[in-house]
């Protein structure tokens, strides 16, 4: 069975977008495992003029030039956790804003993530040194402080959880000047705090990384992220982070065991919107 995604529906509906809607790019749907169809965990939220990317596995840079963005037109960076699905390419991310000077960045950067983010940055720069390391005014690096849930972007609304995958993991809720929301769940296992950031979201994008009979500790099957979507009450489903196992399964016929709403399974530069209902 055939469940890929109308790839060009989501791509029409971006395009149509006014200023204040929110677009989603996929730019990896895979996990640490070489792939020619999924690069590793990335994802392009677009509110406004703020360009925020989720997690920088390998593979993003090219997937951001595949969809016509500079690396330099990126505001914040999320880290969900440390893995290297989902951090790998931050090292040639900062090295490459650096060529052939920081001056082709014209605004500053942020890397944002949980706790130890800081310790995590030091140790990188203990290895590459001045070759990621970027002036004060150009790069900020913000560990999320555990006692708090929100920090304000430049044109978007962040809120963020722990979940059940390291210490240091974090779903993420991003919410634009026109009240549509995209949650991003990282890698986890079922939690109740993912569900409570999910409620009543506009989209949510959730890890779904083996089949139901391949369940692992601290990761989601297709099952496990529908009953979190129905419990949440989303209004559309992306599932992502695809081991190979997934390609022998029918994904969506597991996700609809416990999920019956909007249901989308990701494929890398997939993109959509997400738009204030007009009423009348």
């Amino acid at each position: 069975m055939d469940n890929r995604p109308d790839r060009e529906k989501y791509r029409k509906e971006a395009i149509d977008s006014d200023d204040k809607d929110i677009s989603v790019t996929i730019l990896g749907s895979g996990t640490c495992v070489p792939s020619l169809k999924r690069s590793s965990c990335s994802v392009l939220v677009e509110a406004e003029k703020t360009k925020i990317l989720i997690d920088c596995g390998p593979g993003t840079m090219r997937r951001l030039l595949e969809n016509g963005t500079q690396i330099y037109d990126i505001s914040h960076i999320l880290i969900s956790h440390f893995h290297p699905d989902h951090t790998g390419e931050l090292i040639s991310f900062l090295f490459a804003n650096k060529y052939p000077d920081v001056s082709k960045r014209k605004i500053p950067l942020s890397i944002i993530g949980g706790r130890g983010l800081s310790s995590f940055y030091s140790g990188l720069k203990a290895i590459f040194g001045c070759w990621i390391d970027l002036m004060p005014a150009v790069l900020n690096v913000i560990e999320l402080d555990p006692g708090k849930n929100t920090v304000l972007l430049d044109d978007a609304i962040l809120k963020y959880v722990p979940v059940e995958h390291n210490e240091e993991s974090l779903a993420y809720k991003i919410t634009g000047n026109n009240g549509c929301s995209v949650v991003y769940s990282g890698d986890t296992d079922f939690c109740d705090n993912l569900i409570e950031i999910s409620y009543d979201a506009d989209l949510l994008i959730c890890e779904s990384s083996l089949p139901d009979e391949l369940k692992v500790k601290g990761h989601l099957t297709p099952s496990a992220a529908g009953e979190i979507a129905a419990k949440a009450k989303v209004k559309k489903l992306l599932l992502t982070h695809f081991y190979p196992e997934c390609d022998d399964v029918d994904i969506m016929a597991l996700c609809r065991k416990t999920y019956t709403g909007e249901l989308i399974i990701a494929e890398d530069l997939m993109k959509m919107r997400l738009a204030e209902e007009k009423i009348g």
